[in-house]
């Protein structure tokens, strides 16, 4: 078994023993704690560590230095003669830092949804601008590109515009009721038709018997009028034409919660029939991120077989609803195969607010301000204050425009490229304890997939 050696001060001590005793048998290693004459971790450098380091016990296989540890880990790991690394500024990060992670376990990601993404009155963009919102919404998880088509006018470009889609590979569908557009789209290679009911049924002989590859979406006359619906249906079968049900999901306060209801039925009455549901009815038209929504309807068509889904990228809070959904179909499809929650699987789908915050501890940040002897500044965001801290000044409150004019008072030297990049770290503090999220100085805040990588500063003179 590997035998680690983790190396701690005074105050943490015993914090990091409870977290190793319950992770190290999960994760497979032997734990070893070396507690040096230090109160606070985050006060040693590495050339302090090699000169305080007691004998060791034999033999250890790897060194974790605490995060905020400052200084080359060679240093250490030469001194020592083996591997050295960093842990998490956190000791209760240890978990996912070993892999026992609040997230996706071995052999998660599989799903059985398909995603269409809809390019909205496709007939008034160009070409490029086609082929562009196209790409974006493969790459964000889409499986056909939807062609949303205006009623009232002939798209004469569809044609062209499904061939040069084909040419890059991705799959299309049509959306429309007009006869000539669905035709030159299916002609030039389209595979799916939005949508069919009994206006326009009896086009739907001819698309099967000129392109056998052909299938439709079949939807009711009126949302609330199902037997329009199995009628539809009725003459497809007679047809031999493929075909999903769509009975139309509504927005809330037009009649959401019986339109839930009419899914439910449809499924009860075709057991084994194929079925798609529009999602943007719920995420463009409610005050509201999309993201949780997706999920909840992703969870909803699992449950009940629904195995496609129509979603856009309109309305700006719902501009990654593609990357929402194709994350979400996979949360779904791991909790409904498993028969577990959809809790602690997904990180990237949680956005707003961090799963769990972190504090420091008041003993721990009071007994950091009586150790820190340096110029450089420590901050913290937690217990609804900000925290700033060098070796002449302490200093904590809710206003950081008051905490920076006694920072300036104080420091008369503050140049102003660091007095920018206080004001910065400043600015993700407050933005973490009004939103209930961790911050790390140096460290880009977290926002589940959208969480944009932010360049360590950590060396910059007097940020830490």
């Amino acid at each position: 078994m590997t035998r680690i050696l983790f190396i701690t001060g005074k105050l943490a001590e015993p914090a990091l023993r409870r977290v190793l005793e319950e992770l190290a048998p999960k994760a497979g290693f032997e734990a070893h704690v070396a507690v040096l004459p230090i109160t606070v971790a985050a006060l040693m450098t590495t050339p302090w560590i090699v000169r305080h380091l007691p004998p060791l016990p034999k033999p250890i296989d790897r060194v974790v230095l605490p995060g905020f540890c400052r200084g080359e880990i060679d240093e250490v790991a030469q001194a020592l003669g083996v591997p050295v690394v960093r842990g998490p500024t956190d000791l209760r990060d240890l978990p996912e830092f070993f892999g026992s992670r609040s997230g996706p376990p071995p052999g998660y990601g599989a799903y059985n949804i398909e995603i269409l993404a809809e390019i909205n009155h496709a007939p008034a963009k160009s070409r490029d601008a086609i082929l562009r919102e196209a790409r974006h919404y493969h790459a964000s998880g889409a499986d056909i590109i939807d062609l949303g088509c205006d009623p009232g006018t002939t798209w004469d470009a569809v044609g062209e515009t499904v061939r040069a889609l084909r040419d890059e590979g991705f799959r299309v569908s049509i959306d429309s009721f007009n006869p000539q557009e669905v035709d030159a789209a299916l002609a030039a290679g389209a595979e799916l038709v939005l949508s069919v009911n009994s206006s326009n049924v009896e086009y739907a002989r001819q698309w099967h018997a000129h392109y056998p590859h052909v299938e439709v979406v079949a939807i009711p006359d009126t949302p609330t009028n199902l037997d329009s619906l199995a009628h539809t249906v009725e003459r497809l079968r007679a047809i031999g034409l493929r075909h999903r049900l769509d009975p139309i999901l509504e927005p809330i306060g037009f009649g959401f919660a019986e339109s839930l209801g009419r899914y439910i039925a449809t499924r009860q009455r075709f057991p084994e029939a194929e079925m798609l549901m529009g999602v943007g009815n719920l995420t463009e038209l409610t005050d509201a991120d999309s993201a949780g929504i997706n999920v909840l309807l992703a969870g909803f068509c699992q449950e009940l077989g629904i195995r496609s889904i129509l979603t856009t990228e309109v309305i700006n809070w719902a501009r990654s609803a593609v990357r929402e959904f194709d994350l979400a179909r996979r949360l779904v499809y791991y909790a409904v195969q498993n028969k577990v929650l959809p809790k602690r699987l997904e990180p990237n789908l949680v956005l707003l607010r961090d799963p769990k915050v972190y504090d420091q501890g008041e003993e721990t940040l009071q007994e950091l301000a009586r150790r820190v002897t340096d110029r450089n500044y420590r901050i913290f965001a937690e217990g609804g204050e900000i925290h700033i801290l060098n070796g002449s000044l302490y200093l904590r409150g809710t206003d950081p425009f008051e905490l920076f004019t006694q920072v300036a008072a104080a420091d008369p030297q503050l140049d102003p490229s660091h007095a920018f990049y206080l004001g910065y770290e400043f600015a993700k503090a407050v933005t973490a304890l009004t939103l209930g999220k961790n911050y790390t100085q140096d460290q880009a805040l977290r926002w589940g997939f959208l969480t944009v990588p932010e360049v360590s500063h950590r060396n910059t003179p007097r940020s830490e």
